[in-house]
């Protein structure tokens, strides 16, 4: 079965190469067209193709260098044996497998392609100088989900798998794997790029965990608002209705508990791993969801932009006073 599946990949890459030969690596016919570099990979290292990997260096050079430098840091993209080395690294049999998994896992990616575009027209409309992202999928060996780079996007298949994926048991853990599924493709895409485009400014002195948490929970709350989602983290945050009816039933005290804690004027890096990281934390009890600082940022940019119809999203996202924002508001 898995040489079928081997020669059918390779059919399906030869293919891939002749539609993605256009100039425009941006939209196809006035949506985003996720381009398949992992398929050219597979070509590359397990088939032995010399063809793709000259496409994969010609065609895709920005990838390739991010991919060899950055994701997997072999050296140098110029290095006359990187290719070499990029193969070999490629060859082995449990990231072969892996590929065929991802293969046989996404068929195609006609899905996410309409999700993405929908998501990233809404943006572009409330950001009119915003440049609308090129998107590629790539096997990263388990390194990185999402690359992104100016306007470029990678996608990183094999690390969405599903939480259930047996490779994952052998290297996260469970609250890691929570993270590794599908659904959160698209939501990752937007947020990292936005984070690119929008970074934290780190060189203002004295980052509290509410200048944190306001920026963190701004991001979310603009992705689940373009990709049509409710603000209530299921999609963002991977909260599941028991975590979703906790913050519902227990908004207001723990709002308050927060709030009289002086928690959020802190900057002990444990306390804002606490509120802001999957892994958890002592400082809250078992039934309290992990990141509930990111949604409680979303909750107060929710809370603004309700008070504040005329504020759009391009001027929120530029918008980093956010005592100033948060003034008589009451969530």
């Amino acid at each position: 079965m898995r040489h079928i599946l081997i020669i059918i990949l390779s059919l399906l890459v030869l293919s891939a190469c002749r539609d993605d030969g256009q100039k425009d690596f941006f939209l196809s016919e006035g949506k985003i067209k996720i381009h398949r570099y992992d398929r050219l990979q597979f070509e590359a290292s397990a088939l032995n193709s010399f063809t793709s990997l000259q496409k994969m260096n010609m065609d895709f050079p920005h990838a390739t260098k991010i991919l060899i430098e950055d994701v997997l840091a072999l050296g140098s993209v110029d290095d006359e044996k990187i290719n070499d080395r990029l193969c070999a690294y490629y060859s082995d049999s449990s990231l072969v497998n892996l590929m065929l998994d991802v293969e046989d896992k996404y068929k195609d990616l006609d899905s996410f392609e309409k999700e993405l575009t929908k998501a990233f027209v809404r943006l572009k409309e409330e950001i009119p100088s915003m440049t609308i992202p090129a998107v590629y999928s790539q096997i990263s060996a388990l390194n990185q989900s999402i690359v992104v780079s100016d306007s470029l996007i990678g996608i990183s298949l094999d690390k969405y798998m599903g939480e259930d994926y047996p490779l994952y048991k052998k290297y996260y853990y469970s609250y890691q794997r929570k993270s590794m599924t599908p659904e959160r493709i698209v939501p990752d895409c937007v947020s990292y790029y936005l984070l690119g485009q929008y970074p934290f400014p780190w060189e203002r002195n004295h980052r509290t965990l509410f200048d944190i948490i306001m920026y963190r929970g701004k991001i979310a709350w603009i992705t689940e608002k373009v990709i049509g989602e409710s603000n209530r983290g299921s999609r963002m945050l991977g909260y599941n209705k028991e975590q979703i009816k906790w913050c519902e039933n227990n908004r207001k005290a723990f709002v308050e508990w927060v709030e009289k804690s002086g928690h959020l004027e802190s900057t002990d890096p444990m306390i804002i791993r606490a509120y802001t990281n999957p892994v958890p934390n002592p400082i809250f009890k078992n039934e309290v969801p992990p990141m509930i600082g990111v949604w409680l940022g979303m909750q107060y940019i929710d809370k603004y932009m309700k008070n504040n119809p005329d504020v759009t999203i391009e001027s929120l996202l530029e918008d980093t006073d956010y005592k100033d924002m948060l003034k008589d508001i009451d969530i």
